[in-house]
C-alpha cells in the first residue's frame, strides 16, 4: 500500500511539474486611442441622460476598442479617453481606421460642463485635448 501511495505521489508531482507556464508576458496591452471628433448636444437638462458619440482612431490592425475612460477632473469637468487593446504581433498590419463609439452621460449639476477628449501628444510629449463646453438649461 505504501508503495502504491509513493508511486501515485511521484506520478502526481511529475504531471504537475510538466504543466508549467512558459510565457509570463501578456499577449496584449492597453493603449489610449486618439479622438478625432465628438458629438454633444447644444445644452443639457438637469437629470437627463444623453448619448455622447465619439469618433476615434485605431492605430493598426492589431488594436481593438475596449471602452471609454471618463474621469471627473472637477465637479463638471470630464476627461474622456477611448481605451483600446493592442496585441503583441510583429506582423501587425499598419494603417488605422476611424470608428465611432458612444457612452451615456447623466447631467447631475447645473454648472456648464467641460468635456476634454484626448487627441494625443504634441511633439513635446504634452497631452492635448479637444475641449467642448455644454451649458445646462436652468
Amino acid at each position: 500500500m505504501k508503495r502504491l501511495v509513493s508511486l501515485f505521489l511521484a506520478l502526481f508531482i511529475f504531471v504537475l511539474s510538466s504543466c508549467s507556464v512558459t510565457d509570463d508576458e501578456p499577449d496584449f496591452y492597453f493603449i489610449p486611442l486618439q479622438v478625432v471628433s465628438a458629438e454633444l448636444p447644444q445644452s443639457f437638462t438637469l437629470h437627463e441622460k444623453y448619448k455622447i458619440n465619439v469618433t476615434y482612431l485605431l492605430p493598426n490592425g492589431c488594436a481593438s476598442f475596449e471602452g471609454f475612460d471618463v474621469t471627473p477632473i472637477a465637479q463638471t469637468t470630464r476627461n474622456v479617453v477611448p481605451i483600446g487593446s493592442q496585441f503583441d504581433d510583429p506582423e501587425c498590419v499598419d494603417g488605422g481606421a476611424e470608428l465611432e463609439g458612444s457612452f451615456n452621460f447623466i447631467c447631475l449639476y447645473t454648472d456648464t460642463y467641460l468635456f476634454r477628449f484626448w487627441t494625443g501628444e504634441n511633439e513635446n510629449g504634452e497631452q492635448e485635448y479637444l475641449e467642448i463646453e455644454v451649458p445646462v438649461n436652468q
